[in-house]
């Protein structure tokens, strides 16, 4: 049982520096009251809790079990519930909220430094050093000018940094593609959408109170950043510098109470009220973009990625770290030849894969982990497409290798009896030098999955202005799953080799012969090459 200040209070405030859970905060419509997430009865204390002992009316009350469902009353917010298609939605996609996201899933594994002064600050150079982005933490989140924090202070906020403070901030940079002026204008967000967006809706096994505690402190993390910026000339756009300036101004915070006939209050829900930092003036910027003195620069923003890196950031970070940094890198084009090791960064930090190369029992670890990780990728539909000369088959991961298996009895049987009799087959493992073939590996692209995939494929369309497309009679170059693998078959081109010589997955090849989703143009052309398939 938690407690709760009555509505009879005189508002001295003598209780809320006794407090050592800071639970006892000032709210500017509602006097002091209780954050009953916070509260826990005081339990070192031998007595009463030190709220009581310290008031001299022993105001604070013990919180009885609220009856009936929690209301609150309606909130007109200023912006749109994201996802209106249910599945996507344009996303700010600048190096700004690029490397801010990074930022906040990364936590204390990203390359933190200490200037003269000895404040804490992150720089990420631009273009072989001619610009360069620096980010610090803020101190008072409220404040109208917050400064940096210390070393010492900073790393102790950079420790506890959740990973869903990232999609905090991807939410935010999705709910401003939606204001003509982000850096003027403001918009809200309550409790429930933040719920939805991130699957807490569905957690029973957390209380009202836990939820609007975890869900303030993921908000506070992800507008704890402040950025300055030092552009360099590109194209007409003539360079500019942007002074430090919150990434997100926690405008405000509203909280809603319920309070029943006996005067108790019961928490029930906030509402955020945030506005863009001036970076998004340079950066997602219509008018700017059209006149040649900003940038307008907006990505996709996938529904189900949200719920996933909720799910999956205990037991797969990597995983979550690098689906939250393909939001942004698959906006820059498919064709990206991604190295292992760039990979390895993004999912455990420089320092543990330095540490790794020097220790064979941490190189066995994270190569585990990372094969892990890709397959937890693979399995949501994130598809890594391998470079067949730098990252060969023997050196590819044990569940990658098992999708070339068929899944009929008869041929998975005569399939095995063809493996037995290879040199090298799937189960074979490299006892050696595989961290060292790993570190120069490279994957070609993913794959995404169709909610993600086909909003990208028309904005790169749309991007490339096509003047010289050939238009093909609808059905000229129809070919069917069964037509594709019985033409593999005849050359005796396994799934493997065919997705190598086409730069697909082997996945990808299996899906397409069991007719789950239909050939683009520009695929079929490459499979009637390869499988010498007449169409006609």
């Amino acid at each position: 049982m938690t407690y709760t200040i009555p509505s009879n209070c005189f508002d001295c405030g003598i209780c809320m520096p006794k407090c050592p859970n800071d639970a006892i905060q000032k709210d500017k419509n509602h006097g002091y009251w209780i954050e009953p997430g916070l509260c826990n009865e005081c339990e070192d204390q031998n007595s009463q809790p030190l709220c009581v002992a310290s008031c001299p009316d022993s105001l604070p009350l013990p919180l009885p079990a609220k009856k009936g469902r929690y209301k609150s009353e309606p909130v007109d917010l200023s912006t749109n519930y994201l996802f209106a298609n249910g599945e996507n939605n344009p996303i700010s996609s600048s190096i700004v909220t690029w490397e801010a996201c990074n930022l906040l899933a990364s936590g204390p594994l990203a390359s933190w430094q200490t200037d003269e002064e000895g404040k804490l600050y992150f720089q990420r150079d631009v273009k072989q050093g001619k610009g360069k982005i620096v980010f610090r933490l803020i101190d008072d989140l409220l404040s109208d000018n917050p400064e940096a924090l210390d070393a010492t202070d900073g790393l102790e906020k950079i420790e506890s940094l959740d990973i869903r403070a990232a999609c905090i901030h991807l939410i935010f940079a999705a709910s401003i593609t939606a204001l003509e002026k982000p850096w003027e204008e403001e918009f809200l967000i309550d409790n429930k959408q933040i719920e939805a967006y991130l699957g807490f809706e569905k957690r029973k096994d957390l209380s009202k109170a836990t939820k609007l505690t975890l869900i303030k402190n993921i908000v506070l993390q992800a507008c704890q950043l402040m950025v300055s910026i030092d552009w360099f000339q590109q194209g007409k756009i003539q360079s500019f510098s942007v002074p430090e300036d919150p990434v997100w101004h926690l405008v405000d915070i509203e909280n809603h109470f319920q309070e029943d006939v006996h005067g108790y209050k019961y928490f029930v829900g906030m509402t955020f009220k945030i506005k863009a930092g001036i970076w998004s003036q340079y950066f997602l910027n219509k008018q700017g973009y059209k006149k040649f003195i900003a940038f307008y620069q907006y990505g996709i923003l996938p529904k189900f990625l949200l719920t996933t890196v909720t799910t999956i950031r205990h037991q797969h970070t990597g995983a979550a770290r690098i689906m939250l940094w393909l939001i942004f890198k698959s906006k820059m084009g498919r064709q990206q030849r991604i190295t292992v090791p760039k990979l390895m960064n993004i999912a455990y930090g420089e320092a543990k894969v330095q540490e790794a190369s020097l220790d064979s029992d941490k190189r066995k670890h994270m190569l585990k982990r990372f094969e892990n990780d890709l397959e937890v990728l693979h399995s949501y539909q994130i598809k890594c497409v391998f470079d067949p000369i730098t990252y060969p088959f023997k050196i590819q991961p044990l569940w990658s290798k098992l999708q070339d298996v068929p899944d009929d009895a008869e041929e998975a049987a005569e399939f095995w009896i063809n493996d037995a009799s290879k040199e090298h087959s799937i189960t074979s493992t490299l006892k050696r030098g595989k961290w060292n073939l790993l570190m120069k590996a490279r994957i070609l692209q993913f794959e995404l999955p169709p909610e993600w995939d086909k909003q990208l494929t028309k904005w790169e369309n749309k991007k490339q202005k096509k003047t010289k497309y050939k238009k093909q009679p609808q059905n000229s170059l129809y070919i069917s799953g069964e037509e594709i693998a019985s033409s593999r078959k005849r050359l005796g081109i396994s799934q493997r080799k065919l997705a190598e010589q086409i730069g697909k997955s082997q996945s990808w090849i299996r899906d397409i012969e069991k007719g789950r989703f239909s050939l683009k143009p520009s695929d079929s052309l490459k499979l009637v090459e390869v499988l010498e398939i007449n169409p006609y």
